[in-house]
């Protein structure tokens, strides 16, 4: 199922065989939060700029348009016209970004839906039933992601029901699966070590979750508002305690920096809103570091965005012409700068795992970080 090929120090490549087709670690999920990727990007043009896997929320799909209404569509591969890869985050982050809007307990957490107001149940046995009707290739265990913040006492409470809560997500997973019929019965499930910025809870939940045999293991709960350092310290705990055999994923990270320092610690999957969400602002990513299109300097600048990028906007136009759009309101000018970012971060984990292959990732990494620890205008 999970095969390492090479590795560099901790850092590695590998392949995860899926029902929708092998990805190829490490990489980076593209976030279509409610089956598309913000910015006008189809699912025709995550081909072109080598996505290899669409990440979309089970929360999110299950209030609008309805899971039971994609299960009769064929599926979400059937239903956004996309043939590779899918995994569905579990509801999970919406305990923490719709805190005013929710209140958990042992059997689940109970939402007022952000579009509606309406009353949602959500538990580890509703969110397995949502994925399963989704037909995602992997699903995402229930959990509650706190503030990395937190105080000891709650992080110990909230990471002991997270545990309850992956046991019954095991079960009804299982149950699932037994029943049949399932829009995707190769369905994989990972499960989501929490624990805050303490590394007892955390390393005493790796353990007890990598008891559990699962087909992949999630770190959850970072960047939420811990430093950089603080993160890694905490990966540096956790990683190693994690099989070695199963990949290893990194929820909601980051930026390039982040990304090559987290592969440096032994991660394999990424997924974050931020190369869309800059795009959207016309901030943009190079290999030389990150630059705003709005500034003057751009005007009558006739160079691609990054010089030698194989993306749509970089091989057809110009900063000029794309500072232009910005200027003039043109939704072409948020739709091009996204398909730039993500081709950038997509072809980012090509680069890194080619430099893993090659012994060289070293290299890279000291790249990556020198040209990220500033800002170029």
């Amino acid at each position: 199922m999970y095969s390492i090929l090479h590795k560099d120090g901790h850092a590695k490549t590998g392949i995860l065989r899926t029902p929708h087709g092998d990805i190829r670690t490490p990489v980076f999920m593209n976030v279509g939060t409610q089956a598309a990727i913000k910015g006008a990007v189809s699912s025709l043009d995550l081909k072109t700029i080598k996505c290899q896997v669409e990440l979309s929320n089970t929360y999110h799909l299950h209030v609008r348009p309805g899971d039971e209404l994609v299960r009769d569509m064929g599926g979400l591969h059937s239903f956004m016209s996309w043939d590779g890869p899918i995994l569905t985050d579990s509801g999970g982050f919406q305990v923490f970004s719709l805190a005013g809007l929710r209140k958990i307990s042992e059997e689940g957490v109970r939402f007022a839906s952000h579009v509606d107001g309406r009353r949602i149940f959500m538990g580890p046995e509703e969110s397995m039933t949502i994925q399963a009707n989704l037909g995602s290739d992997i699903a995402m265990a229930f959990d509650e992601c706190i503030p990395a913040l937190s105080e000891r006492d709650y992080v110990e409470k909230s990471t002991e029901r997270t545990t309850r809560w992956l046991e019954r997500c095991i079960v009804k997973h299982g149950e699932l699966k037994e029943a049949g019929g399932s829009v995707n019965p190769g369905q994989l499930l990972f499960g989501i070590n929490q624990g805050g910025i303490f590394h007892d809870i955390r390393a005493d939940h790796a353990r007890r979750i990598t008891a559990m045999n699962l087909d992949g293991y999630a770190i959850g709960g970072l960047a939420v508002g811990e430093t950089h350092e603080e993160m890694y310290n905490v990966l540096e705990t956790v990683v190693p305690l994690l099989p070695t055999d199963k990949p290893c994923y990194l929820m909601g990270v980051g930026t390039p920096a982040n990304i090559v320092e987290a592969v440096y610690r032994g991660v394999d999957f990424f997924d974050c809103v931020l190369p869309a969400r800059n795009g959207r602002h016309a901030n943009v990513y190079t290999m030389e570091g990150k630059l705003n299109l709005l500034n003057k300097q751009y005007e009558r600048d006739g160079r691609p965005i990054d010089e030698g990028c194989g993306c749509p906007a970089c091989a057809n136009h110009s900063r000029a012409y794309i500072r232009h759009l910005f200027k003039a309101g043109e939704l072409l000018a948020l739709r091009l700068c996204v398909l730039h970012n993500l081709y950038f971060y997509n072809n980012l984990m090509e680069k890194i795992r080619d430099s893993i292959a090659r012994g060289a990732f070293g290299a890279l990494r000291e790249q990556v970080i020198s040209n990220y620890a500033r800002r170029v205008e």
